[in-house]
């Protein structure tokens, strides 16, 4: 079958599903047997709390213009903002469970009590995910909150896609103290 066709066949079939988010019990699947094992890993826990405590005091409108700056970064030479949450530990370690995933795994991005990105995998289009259900569904309602994303293109990973986001806990209090996106390939949950 030609590239195009297939794409063509493979959208139809996943537009289809995904409007009641049928995959919802195949993310879930998912979740519990490929990531859960390495979400509350000490170097995101701490390097979550960490960023907790410098982000816990900014106002909205300083949240507002960090976005802003992130979002006029991507694709630039300069990025004093994307640089601290592309270059560090907790990022390191989630671009090693991207390249484990054998591509089933798209992306992983991990984000503040506040909905600022601490580490991630790869650039996200913004930084700020606190105005996004993969925020909203998660750190505020609780510890054990997940929300599956519908499966879509994603123009960012050139692949149909869903997104998994769970909150993540401080494992000695059971505190809320961030969340966590994972980006499924969609064959990976057929």
């Amino acid at each position: 079958m030609k590239p195009l066709a297939l794409a063509a066949a493979t959208a139809a079939f996943l537009a289809g599903a995904a409007q009641a988010n049928d995959y919802a019990p195949a993310m879930q699947a998912f979740l519990d047997a490929q990531v859960r094992s390495w979400a509350q890993d000490p170097v995101l826990v701490s390097a979550i709390a960490a960023q907790n405590a410098r982000t816990g005091g900014l106002a909205q409108s300083e949240i507002d213009a960090l976005d802003q700056a992130w979002q006029s970064e991507v694709g630039s030479g300069a990025t004093p903002t994307i640089d601290p949450v592309m270059q560090n530990a907790a990022a390191d370690f989630l671009r090693a469970r991207v390249s484990e995933s054998g591509g089933m795994i798209t992306e992983v991005f991990a984000f503040d009590a506040r909905g600022l990105n601490v580490a991630a995998s790869d650039v996200t289009s913004d930084y700020w995910q606190g105005d996004e259900e993969k925020y909203s569904e998660t750190y505020p309602v609780g510890a054990d909150a997940v929300h599956f994303g519908e499966v879509e293109f994603d123009d960012s990973t050139q692949t149909f896609q869903g997104q998994i986001s769970l909150t993540i806990t401080d494992p000695a209090t059971g505190e809320a103290i961030g969340a966590m996106t994972v980006g499924v390939n969609a064959e990976a949950l057929m």
